[in-house]
């Protein structure tokens, strides 16, 4: 009977030891908190700017109506899908008015021109007239030098009384009518010469009311070949609307009856997607991007920006910030282009693609995981005397406020908070610029522990792997 009483009081003395054991270790990890842990390493990041849209070519154009009005379609040369040169004549509208001006003006034309040959031929004819003018005026000229050397050796004979006076009268007649004769020829060049001023004037004008035929000449032709729709670019053509007999109506934008068809340059193809305005600014002109077409799986396809948009686009109507309607409030994304080094027949415009652009690279540099990262006040890292007050002056209330960005470390089973400048983030990695070294442990969990940890907390490190509920049960 003894020993049972001392095997029971044994039994209550190891249970109140136990106990007691049990409590001070409860009381012990009493504000301990469990976290995950991580060490800081060095690796080689790559910065990504994710962003969607579609293959476009760099270069489209569509062809509309150049005509003065409504026109119906009388023919259509190609189909969609064909292979077109700069130049080519790939449809063309109802002509007959524009052809029968082109056909009067060059009646017009022709007649300027016969015209101008007759007053060319005038004004050749009047050059002819002056020169036998002129060589009539020498010739009179040498009969008037004769006709006066005559009536001097009259005059000589006359004083001598060798002639008779009825003799000298008539050689000084026949000088005077050679006087006379000359005049009358100087006066015929004169003439000759104003006529051919007039025929001068008279081919000026002939020649510009040619110039005048041939410029009306060539509107009327321009105006016929505006009847034609040409190919401004060698290229493919990319959409066809419309049938013949249909009437397209030029100058009407974003209208189907103003477009007749769409030729691309698919020399050069490329992606044209949205990037998010927080992603913009890291993306620069020659980056590298690869670029995945949803309707070719499983290829990448190499690229670089050639061109980023400066006009932000609202994301819900993809129009310019400044003309959209809704809210300035809304999502906005800005247009870059990639070129892609990708075979022509490979792709067709408009298809669905995904470009992941490589906005920076850092070989072996320090990196933590992205989640460990944290933002704290200043104030929250402070631990108050007993009895202080918080403060009261608003500078030091503003100070206080001030958010710092860092991560917590393990020390001596605390989780210090140390503030820390980063640089570029990959996919689960973020780079340190200043802060941190090569293996120091840092809380890396769970994402509610980051949130909530206070500085200098004591923790207790359990990096064991979560296993996933089965079945609905939690873990």
């Amino acid at each position: 009977m003894k020993n049972k009483w001392k095997t029971l009081i044994l039994l209550g003395l190891l249970l109140v030891i136990a106990g007691a054991v049990f409590a001070s270790i409860k009381i012990s990890q009493r504000g301990v908190v469990t976290v995950q842990t991580g060490k800081v390493t060095r690796t080689d990041l790559t910065a990504i700017v994710t962003a969607s849209g579609e293959v476009k070519p760099r270069n489209y154009i569509n062809i509309g109506a150049n005509t003065n009005g409504p026109a119906p379609i009388t023919a259509i040369l190609v189909k969609e899908g064909d292979h077109v040169k700069k130049g080519q004549v790939l449809a063309r509208l109802k002509d007959i008015q524009p052809q029968a001006d082109l056909n009067a003006q060059e009646a017009a034309f022709n007649s300027a021109m016969a015209d101008s040959a007759a007053s060319e031929a005038g004004e050749k004819s009047s050059d002819d007239n002056i020169s036998v003018a002129q060589a009539q005026v020498e010739h009179d000229k040498a009969d008037l030098e004769q006709k006066k050397l005559d009536l001097q050796r009259s005059q000589s004979l006359y004083d001598s009384k060798l002639i008779a006076a009825q003799d000298f009268e008539a050689k000084k007649v026949t000088y005077e009518l050679a006087v006379a004769t000359l005049e009358q020829s100087i006066r015929r060049v004169e003439q000759a010469r104003a006529q051919k001023a007039q025929a001068l004037a008279q081919l000026t004008s002939a020649q510009r009311k040619v110039a005048q035929a041939k410029a009306l000449v060539t509107r009327s032709g321009d105006v016929l070949a505006q009847y034609d729709a040409t190919s401004p670019l060698d290229g493919v053509v990319t959409d066809l609307p419309v049938r013949v007999g249909e009437t397209v109506v030029p100058g009407v934008q974003n209208s189907a009856a103003s477009t007749i068809m769409t030729i691309a340059d698919m020399s050069i193809i490329t992606a044209e997607v949205h990037v998010d305005e927080s992603d913009i600014v890291s993306v620069k002109l020659d980056q590298p991007a690869d670029v995945t077409i949803d309707a070719i799986p499983n290829r990448t396809f190499k690229g670089k920006v050639i061109e980023i948009g400066d006009t932000a686009l609202v994301r819900s109507t993809g129009l310019a910030a400044s003309q959209s309607t809704t809210s300035s409030q809304e999502a906005k994304d800005f247009k870059v282009v990639i070129a892609l080094d990708i075979a022509e027949d490979l792709v067709r415009p408009g298809l669905s693609c995904t470009a992941k652009i490589i906005t920076a690279t850092r070989p072996h540099t320090v990196a933590i995981p992205i989640q460990a990262l944290t933002i704290r006040q200043k104030g929250q890292l402070e631990t108050p005397k007993p009895g202080q007050m918080p403060p009261s002056d608003p500078a030091a209330q503003k100070a206080a406020k001030e958010e710092l960005q860092g991560v917590f470390v393990v020390k001596d089973g605390k989780a210090v908070f140390q503030e820390v400048k980063t640089g570029i983030s990959g996919a689960t990695d973020i780079e340190v610029l200043s802060g941190l070294t090569d293996g120091q442990e840092i809380v890396t969990g769970s994402y509610q522990v980051i949130r909530t940890i206070r500085n200098d907390a004591k923790v207790k490190v359990d990096n064991k792997p979560i296993t996933a509920p089965m079945n609905g049960t939690p873990s």
